[in-house]
Formats: structure tokens, C-alpha cells, sequence
């Protein structure tokens, strides 16, 4: 039995230049998926799992301080909603803040990678395990959150544990590629991973996609990988030489539904999807829609 881990670091430094123009003055966390910001799926997830302590990895000090302007309290406002009964509205807000977290702070000033972000809160990590989120991934669950359904399978194995995604070949060179599987139900061991692979190179359809549960010995790795094919240190190169030096690497087919808002399309996309399943009158007026256009579906 291994202990679960309390810490998970969720980079959000970089320009957001994919989100452009909105992206020209927050930070792409605060991008809205059903009336929601998408840095709030990612701390409710953590909240969810257990988490203790909230590490984010920020570029700028204005970046920082969207952040934690967000997750502070706002007494004023509060008791504003509050005098005018808006209740509904005060609840919300007060959800934003979760009670018994920690949120920490690492500056990344130079944009070297998702793996070098990672490295940058190698101090507050100390000799902890931890898990990573990327925040333009928003994973909904029905039961058991994403995190949650990674911990059940560290707990039996410890290791690296992480989400993953089946994806045809000719989609697949986009992301990390797991190698040498073996799948029981939904985990899949793995012998390692490859980042964006060359179509040759490819022997399974099991994409690495993140949320990850990580040993603290990733921390030690990570200053000697390599750049890679994009000239960035890459936390999956770093997870592949984990593997290679014995760590053993486990994938789960978790039951969460994934929206990409990592670009205005996608983000686009994922509000339509996620807002019509949430929302009855949306759906009836999709379906509404539908018919008198006569789409078929």
C-alpha cells in the first residue's frame, strides 16, 4: 500500500498566445468553459483528490498575482451579495476558495518547457511525490474524479500513474506515445514513453496525456534531459528515463470525459459539448436546432 500523495503542481506560466486576443490580459486559466474558469476545474479536481497544498507555476508577477487574487478570499463582495440576498450567487463565490488548501507559488521566467516547469517547484516539493495537471485539459467525471481514479491505482502500485487516451495512429504522433503495453481492464503497464513519435516508432494506441502521479526522483532527472524535438525539456522524456531505470509506468483508462480549451477552437468546441450536456434548456434548444436545419446527428 502506497501513501497518496498531498501536493500537485499545476503550471500556468507561458503567454497563452493560442487563446489570443482574450489571452492579451488574463491568463488563459481564467478562460471560461460552461460560465465556468478552466483553473477551477483543475483546483476542484485537486480538492476532490485530497490535495493539501496547490503549487503553481507562474511566469510573471502579474501572472502570479491573477492567481492569487483569485484564490483569496473576497470579504467585500461577499458581504455585498450577501446584504442583497443574491445567496445563490454567494455560494458560488465562496466555492472558488477551498478551505484546508494551500496554494504555493514558483516562478518558471523563461519558457524552457513543461518539464522545466515542473522542475522549478522543486523546492516547495521537497522529497514529496506529487501530481501534475496541465490546466488547458478539463477532465469531467461523473463519480470519482480524474485524480482521485489515478490515486486508486498508486495506491495498489505506486510507480508513475497517469491518464490516458486512445487515439487513432494517424492522430497519435501528436503526444506522447506509450511503448511496450500490456493492458489488464483499464491500466495499461507500460516499458516507457515516447514524446511525439515518428509513425515507425509507434507500437501502441495509448496516448500520455496527463493528470500524472510522480516519485520525487522525476525532480532528479529533470535537470539533466535533453531538449527535445521542440527544443524544450519535456516532463515525458523525463518519465521515459524514470522507466528505463526501473520505475515502472502505468496508464489508466479513467471514465473522465476530456475538454480542450487549449486553443480558441477547442475551446469553442468544448463550451458547445460541456454547456448542452449540463444545461436541459441548452439541449432542447439544440435539439430544437437540429431539426429545423435538418443536421443529422
Amino acid at each position: 500500500m502506497f501513501t497518496k500523495p498531498k501536493v500537485a503542481v499545476l503550471p500556468v506560466a507561458g503567454l497563452s498566445t493560442r487563446n489570443l486576443p482574450a489571452t492579451k490580459v488574463i491568463h488563459k486559466g481564467f478562460l471560461c468553459l460552461n460560465n465556468k474558469p478552466i483553473i477551477q476545474y483543475a483546483v476542484d479536481a485537486c480538492v476532490e483528490a485530497g490535495v493539501e497544498e496547490i503549487i503553481f507555476i507562474y511566469s510573471d508577477e502579474a501572472n502570479r498575482n491573477m492567481y492569487d487574487k483569485y484564490f483569496s478570499p473576497n470579504k467585500d463582495l461577499e458581504e455585498r451579495l450577501l446584504r442583497q440576498d443574491k445567496l445563490e450567487i454567494w455560494e458560488a463565490l465562496k466555492k472558488t476558495v477551498p478551505a484546508n488548501v494551500k496554494f504555493s507559488y514558483a516562478q518558471q521566467s523563461e519558457p524552457k518547457g513543461n518539464g522545466h516547469a515542473i522542475l522549478c517547484a522543486k523546492e516547495i516539493i521537497g522529497k514529496r511525490d506529487f501530481m501534475v495537471m496541465w490546466v488547458d485539459d478539463v477532465y469531467v467525471c461523473r463519480g470519482k474524479g480524474i485524480l482521485s481514479q489515478l490515486l486508486d491505482v498508486y495506491e495498489r502500485f505506486g510507480g508513475i500513474v497517469e491518464n490516458v487516451i486512445k487515439f487513432p495512429r494517424e492522430q497519435i504522433s501528436r503526444y506522447g506515445v506509450l511503448k511496450g503495453i500490456i493492458q489488464e481492464g483499464n491500466i495499461v503497464s507500460a516499458k516507457g514513453v515516447i514524446e511525439k513519435p515518428k509513425i515507425e516508432e509507434i507500437d501502441s494506441d495509448f496516448a500520455s496525456m496527463g493528470p500524472y502521479i510522480l516519485p520525487n526522483e522525476i525532480l532528479d532527472i529533470l535537470p539533466n534531459v535533453s531538449k527535445g524535438s521542440n527544443g524544450e525539456i519535456n516532463l515525458t522524456d523525463a518519465i521515459n528515463i524514470a522507466c528505463i531505470n526501473g520505475t515502472p509506468l502505468r496508464g489508466v483508462l479513467t471514465s473522465a470525459e476530456r475538454y480542450d480549451c487549449g486553443t480558441n477552437e477547442e475551446l469553442s468546441k468544448s463550451n458547445i459539448r460541456l454547456s448542452i450536456r449540463e444545461n436541459k434548456i441548452l439541449y432542447d434548444e439544440a435539439v430544437k436546432t437540429i431539426k429545423e436545419l435538418d443536421i443529422s446527428i
